[in-house]
């Protein structure tokens, strides 16, 4: 079965390997930055993805997928979505779109 940790280890090996990319912290979360600006975190047994249109629309599809809400006060932030563990096999394709959408911004 797979989890947040591992499936988030393995976005650190793709990205990070790319230039102007690098690990971080959000919010005391960790986070992947593409010049400087997170576009997807591990919390909990979620990654977290910043999306738009489409992509967005699609990502809060998936079972389990809501709106992330960092602090747990009934804020989420409108741009990310947080999507279980159990649907990673879109996790690729949801960091690659993040990761455009964050790096054309």
């Amino acid at each position: 079965m797979a989890n947040a940790v591992d499936e988030y280890a393995k976005l650190i090996t793709q990205f990070c390997a790319m230039e102007g990319n690098v690990s971080g912290q959000m919010f005391g979360k960790a986070c992947i930055k593409v010049n400087g600006k997170a576009f997807v975190s591990q919390h909990k047994e979620s990654l977290v993805f910043k999306l738009s249109g489409e992509h967005h629309r699609k990502a809060l599809a998936l079972e389990g997928a809501a709106l992330w809400d960092p602090s747990g006060k009934g804020r989420p932030m409108k741009e990310w979505v947080a999507v279980p563990a159990m649907a990673h096999e879109h996790f690729k394709v949801l960091a690659q779109a993040s990761y455009e959408y964050v790096a054309a911004g």
